[in-house]
């Protein structure tokens, strides 16, 4: 067994960090036929893909000599890995950035077995093939290099996992943030139907204005013309900026869906001034909960407001670099509307 000093497995973890970066970003390019910067953190590195070449050397190194033994060692140690990985991120930030919930023989959507044989493989083609001869090219390197290389690259890889943490952070607090946004909404929407019903209003027609969707749809409409002006445009910024459109228009279509909304309350609540007994019980409960749901509506709106377009594109980013992310629940639905404005 290779013996490695402290500083060398640093060295080792970035290096292979970076060999699955640049694999990862490659295939996932392929399959999506666009560039994606694969991976959770900002820089050209994927943990899990070090941890986890770190981890088969671990385990393997002592039975080089027998392929079969370093093929079910490297097997067994990755496929943990992952699992526990995929598990500890999903309970952290909300967000599962694999899944493998469609493969054949999964395990709660973390690990399948295709994908644990080809980590078998890969531990064979990294103990005999990729493995010797950068051991060898590490070997070369002067030793009072070793340590002050392997401190510089864990400062700067420990600050960019620190930003992209509170980035996966902020990702799991909008989408827990819009997913109650939104059912509240859908809560007001029907309260206020209830009251446009009480005071006469046509439903079909206050659906019509409350319906984020169409009035995002007349909305991207009107904005054909200003997008077809930007197609001459870098295609990078002009993603960005279509990016930003859309965050742009998908605000104001909900501000223009929560006026609609507060227009019929107020309507409702207006309309109970002119009846008969003003007086009676029951209507002074009618006009404190019209008034209760308007107030709603308006922290809402002042909520929508303050968003800012940062938060969205630190958002974006995560999603853009991970397209195979999934959430469950109603955070899932929030998290596909995200995903939407990455739409071209």
């Amino acid at each position: 067994m290779h013996i490695y000093t402290t500083g060398q497995w640093v060295l080792l973890f970035f290096f292979y960090c970076f060999c699955g970066w640049v694999w990862e970003s490659c295939y996932v390019s392929v399959c999506q036929r666009r560039w994606v910067n694969r991976g959770f953190l900002h820089g050209p590195l994927l943990p899990i893909y070090g941890s986890g070449a770190i981890l088969i050397l671990f385990v393997t190194l002592p039975a080089a000599n027998h392929l079969w033994l370093v093929y079910v060692l490297g097997l067994a140690a990755a496929t943990a890995l992952e699992y526990v990985t995929g598990a500890v991120m999903e309970r952290l930030f909300g967000v599962r950035y694999w899944d493998y919930s469609k493969h054949w023989c999964n395990l709660n959507g973390y690990i399948c077995l295709s994908s644990s044989i080809a980590w078998g493989f890969f531990s064979v083609l990294l103990v005999r093939f990729i493995h010797p001869p950068v051991g060898r090219l590490l070997a070369d390197v002067p030793s009072f290099l070793v340590d002050p290389a392997a401190l510089v690259l864990t400062i700067a890889f420990t600050v960019d996992v620190v930003r992209s943490t509170q980035e996966a952070l902020d990702l799991r607090e909008m989408l827990t943030r819009l997913a109650e946004e939104n059912e509240d909404i859908r809560r007001l929407a029907r309260r206020a139907e209830v009251a446009a019903a009480f005071a006469g209003d046509d439903l079909r027609r206050f659906r019509e204005r409350t319906e984020v969707e169409k009035l995002l749809l007349q909305n991207r409409i009107e904005s054909e013309l200003a997008e077809q002006r930007e197609a001459h445009q870098a295609r990078k910024l002009r993603r960005r900026e279509a990016a930003q459109e859309r965050i742009r228009r998908r605000a104001e279509a909900k501000l223009q869906a929560l006026a609609n909304i507060a227009q019929t309350l107020e309507m409702a609540r207006n309309n109970l001034e002119n009846v008969a007994d003003a007086a009676d019980a029951s209507l002074e409960s009618r006009r404190a909960d019209l008034d209760e749901c308007i107030d709603r509506l308006r922290r809402w709106e002042v909520s929508i407001r303050s968003r800012s377009e940062n938060v969205y594109r630190r958002s974006l980013r995560i999603l853009e670099n991970n397209p195979t992310a999934r959430a469950r629940q109603e955070r899932g639905e929030v998290l596909e509307a995200l995903r939407r404005l990455l739409d071209r």
